[in-house]
């Protein structure tokens, strides 16, 4: 790890560590950021440092704004999301270029970050396919039991067919989940 590197990380984890939420003691985006890094690194062979850092900050200080503060329904959400992102997407641009590192890859971890990327850039899919196996792995059975069966089946179909690439929904075929998530994957791409 090259010592940009190595003080990009750090920043981006010293703004996680002021996640409010924990999850085994940890903060909820640290947990995150490994979960969604491991699965970058299975992803693509030799990741760019772009790639690794918006990895690292996927996202980085999503709880500075609540979900409570936009209108309940998906317009709500959506606007939620995009103000989200763009949030993410600046404070990655700050925390790298304070890390050293040139407006060239401040930007293109912004962008990352942001979700602002081209849709067939390969780096974002990458991102997108992390983030889509993250959920199958470790949130679906939470969604499971929020949400109603119909819901979840909708979300798993559009999750599979509009954010995934082939490469990642062979991984997704490859995750041992419990017996009723593997039903509703079935049931989902029948």
């Amino acid at each position: 790890m090259s010592e940009l590197e190595g003080r990009a990380r750090a920043a981006i984890d010293a703004a996680h560590d002021a996640d409010p939420e924990q999850v085994d003691g940890r903060p909820a985006e640290a947990v995150y950021a490994d979960r969604l890094e491991a699965w970058v690194q299975r992803l693509v062979e030799g990741p760019s440092l772009a790639l690794r850092l918006a990895a690292r900050g996927q996202h980085l200080e999503r709880w500075a704004i609540p979900r409570r503060q936009f209108p309940e329904g998906r317009g709500g959400y959506l606007r939620w999301r995009s103000a989200v992102h763009e949030r993410q997407g600046r404070r990655a641009r700050e925390l790298v270029a304070g890390a050293g590192g040139d407006p060239a890859l401040a930007e293109r971890v912004a962008r990352l970050v942001a979700k602002t990327a081209p849709p067939d850039d390969p780096e974002a899919q990458a991102i997108e396919d992390a983030a889509c196996l993250v959920f199958l792995e470790t949130e679906l059975g939470e969604f499971v039991r929020e949400q109603p069966r119909d819901k979840v089946i909708d979300v798993l179909r559009k999750t599979w067919n509009k954010r995934m690439s082939p490469k990642g929904r062979a991984l997704a075929l490859g995750l041992a989940l419990p017996a009723e998530a593997q039903d509703l994957i079935r049931a989902a791409l029948g």
